[in-house]
């Protein structure tokens, strides 16, 4: 999943984009509310991790810019500001959840993966289709009750086509799951991590849509 990260503080930008890439996300950094609202509208995220004390733009014009043009993106506000009419501001500008400064890696990592799962419709903590069972907590995936070892980035094929069972994903849009900003796109990156889970898997799973993309179908058997 590609995330966008906007916070201005070098040290825990830093520590925070090293964090959410460990757990499996690509991560684009911008470091003032100008560059992360320019971001936002030319480039495809799954979630926003968005500082509220930012140069240029604060966090909260951001968001409200953001839900302006009508945007549903899931954003988790961090914010040092502990008041209630702080936390009511950001719910109200369009937050769908905030945590406080200082914060643990783990529970970030954690309250993304919720708001990413609402967003797509998922209320189960796992993704189950086809006899495939995907956790995102522990980057696990089983097939057929037998464990199935991934490598990030065919997990992160896999997790994406999950989400979005039965629509169909084009290689671009794969591609912005994959690779953060600055990072070389591998050539038929896609086309490869496609061959190695359903070798790994079983080859009906996710099926080619010529000249569109790929597809798992949402009813898939298996």
């Amino acid at each position: 999943m590609r995330v966008l990260l906007v916070e201005d503080d070098a040290l825990l930008g830093d520590a925070i984009q090293a964090g959410l890439k460990q757990s499996g996300y690509a991560v684009d950094w911008m470091r003032d509310g100008v560059s992360g609202d320019q971001a936002l509208t030319t480039e495809a995220y799954a979630a926003v991790v968005l500082d509220i004390g930012l140069p240029r733009l604060s966090g909260l014009e951001v968001l409200r810019r953001l839900r302006v043009r009508g945007d549903p993106i899931p954003v988790l506000i961090l914010t040092a500001r502990d008041t209630v009419s702080d936390r009511i501001g950001g719910l109200d500008a369009g937050a769908d959840d905030y945590l406080l400064k200082p914060f643990d890696m783990g529970e970030l990592a954690a309250r993304l993966r919720a708001l990413i799962r609402r967003a797509s419709g998922k209320a189960e903590l796992l993704l189950q289709l086809a006899g495939v069972i995907l956790d995102p907590a522990a980057h696990r995936v089983v097939c057929r009750d037998n464990p199935v070892e991934v490598s990030p980035r065919e997990f992160a094929v896999l997790h994406a086509l999950m989400l979005n069972a039965g629509k169909v994903m084009s290689r671009a849009q794969i591609e912005e799951q994959l690779y953060a900003w600055g990072e070389e796109i591998e050539s038929n990156a896609v086309e490869v991590h496609i061959h190695h889970l359903r070798r790994k898997l079983f080859p009906e799973l996710i099926e080619t849509i010529r000249g569109v993309g790929y597809l798992i179908p949402a009813g898939k058997a298996g």
